[in-house]
């Protein structure tokens, strides 16, 4: 079974911003910020009343940005996410009935994983990069070194307790196409409206360099 791939989008940045936000225009302001310093993809996560709204408006009034929904959680909320304008969903974990509709979704997806046995259970149902999450506190990069060997055709963007301290060994797996990270927006800088901040931050993470990975 093939599922659209997530692949090819990752392949623009080594660096997801996943973001909360607290209001359509700052969603609007954050995506035009971090979209000039060069990470264009961006996970909207679902955990404020304002998100979907926020979706909507960056996929309208942001151009040089792609943005996704993060946390989707339950199946009714795909079409919604869709709707809205996102461009690509993330979840945090995936069960059965989670997983079998977001296989029908149109757009790319990254199912979460935390084990071996949730990643091949996944990798059997078509899809091709996975979610690790919470990444540090499952294993990190140890984890993504040991599930490397046997599951070799397994991509991941892992997620969860990732920073400037660390991103670099995850970006130096193999199997790692990009990270996921809020670091590159803190809440204060969101906060106070502090967008030059932003910008240098994602113009930092754009620069970090990654492992080779055949596309």
């Amino acid at each position: 079974m093939s599922l659209p791939d997530p692949s090819l989008l990752l392949a623009r940045a080594p660096v997801v911003p996943v973001v909360t936000v607290p209001s359509v225009a700052a969603g609007v302001k954050l995506a035009r910020a971090l979209a000039e310093g060069g990470l264009p993809l961006i996970e909207v996560t679902l955990r404020t009343p304002a998100a979907l709204e926020a979706i909507a408006a960056i996929a309208a009034e942001v151009p040089d940005a792609i943005v996704g929904a993060g946390t989707v959680t339950r199946p009714d909320l795909i079409q919604k996410c869709i709707d809205a304008g996102a461009r690509f969903l993330v979840s945090p974990g995936c069960p059965p009935a989670l997983a079998e509709a977001l296989a029908e979704a149109p757009v790319p997806v990254m199912p979460g994983c935390a084990t071996a046995t949730e990643a091949m259970a996944l990798h059997a149902m078509g899809f091709p990069v996975l979610k690790l999450f919470p990444a540090e506190a499952v294993g990190g990069v140890n984890l993504l070194k040991s599930l490397a060997g046997p599951l070799p055709d397994l991509r991941f963007c892992p997620t969860g307790g990732i920073g400037p301290a660390n991103v670099g060994s995850y970006l130096a797996q193999p199997n790692v196409l990009a990270v996921g990270g809020s670091w590159v927006a803190p809440n204060d800088a969101v906060t106070m409206g502090d967008w030059e901040q932003i910008v240098a931050l994602a113009k930092a993470a754009a620069k970090l360099h990654r492992a080779s990975f055949p596309l």
